[in-house]
């Protein structure tokens, strides 16, 4: 968690904003006391996006494994 004064983030925002990652967080300060929280949202993921990705699967996909035959007795 990146901290900077309310000077430097009034002189430099665009520039702070910016080299953040999506999910990082930037504290703004006045003093030693936090007055604003800058957060980066992540992207969000969108249900359904990979549908139809799949194109393939083998017949046997879901037939028991061989290496687990002695936990299955």
């Amino acid at each position: 968690m990146a901290s900077v004064t309310l000077e430097e983030a009034q002189a430099n925002l665009g520039g702070l904003i910016h080299q953040l990652a999506p999910g990082d967080e930037l504290i703004v300060t006045e003093g030693d006391q936090p007055i604003a929280r800058i957060v980066v949202p992540k992207p969000r993921v969108k249900l359904g996006a990979m549908r139809g990705s799949v194109v393939y699967m083998a017949p046997d996909f879901d037939a028991p494994l061989d290496d687990f035959k002695e936990y299955q007795e």
